[in-house]
């Protein structure tokens, strides 16, 4: 009787990666506005669902998260969401901050790093924020997007700002966190825009509708 041959180890599971996880800020009442914003129409398509869209069509995220507040029914009833999870700020009244803090909170457990975004930008394009991801150096505690050498969004928080997070107070947002962090730009012109959209005018000047969604 022939020898059989040994079998062959099992193939070990490949480790799981970092989770990264998209935060969309989209929580405010939009004053500014006269109505809640998160719904106005821009190129056939409410304002917040643009973010939402870039988020979903980024490579380097493994979930989504919207953080809503005010209008929150509405704003569940009237945008696509594209896979995203919606969490609601109790206290989006006291203004960005607040909403990072739930956010945060919300995925904390699962999370190694945020990358995140308004719901006013309708530009944002999902090739920067999987640049934004990309960025990661294992030293950096946050990554942050450059247009023209400016910075702005998105904007990635890695775990060890997690904790500083919960400080935060007010309209800020990571403004704060970012002023004694170890912050790396990275240049992301040319793929889209993160100017926000906080007026009616504005909206109209970027050649979007001023029309609520129905």
């Amino acid at each position: 009787m022939s020898e059989q041959p040994a079998s062959s180890p099992a193939t070990p599971p490949l480790a799981a990666g970092p989770v990264v996880v998209g935060l969309v800020l989209a929580a405010g009442a939009g004053r500014r506005f006269g109505w809640p914003k998160q719904l106005a129409l821009f190129d056939g398509r409410p304002l917040l669902e643009h973010a939402l869209l870039a988020m979903a069509s980024a490579r380097r995220l493994d979930s989504v998260v919207v953080v809503l507040g005010a209008h929150a029914d509405a704003v569940l009833a009237g945008v696509e969401r594209h896979g995203a999870s919606a969490v609601i700020c109790q206290d989006w009244e006291e203004g960005q901050a607040a909403s990072l803090r739930t956010g945060v909170a919300a995925v904390a457990s699962r999370a190694d790093a945020v990358v995140v975004t308004l719901g006013d930008q309708p530009s944002l394009d999902a090739r920067a924020i999987d640049r934004v991801v990309e960025g990661r150096d294992g030293v950096s505690l946050a990554i942050r997007a450059s247009y023209g050498r400016r910075p702005g969004h998105p904007v990635l928080l890695e775990r060890g700002l997690f904790d500083r997070v919960t400080s935060l107070r007010g309209d800020e947002g990571a403004r704060g966190l970012l002023a004694g962090a170890a912050v790396k730009l990275v240049a992301c012109d040319g793929l889209g825009s993160d100017l926000d959209i906080d007026t009616v005018e504005e909206l109209r000047l970027s050649g979007g509708g001023s029309t609520p969604a129905s």
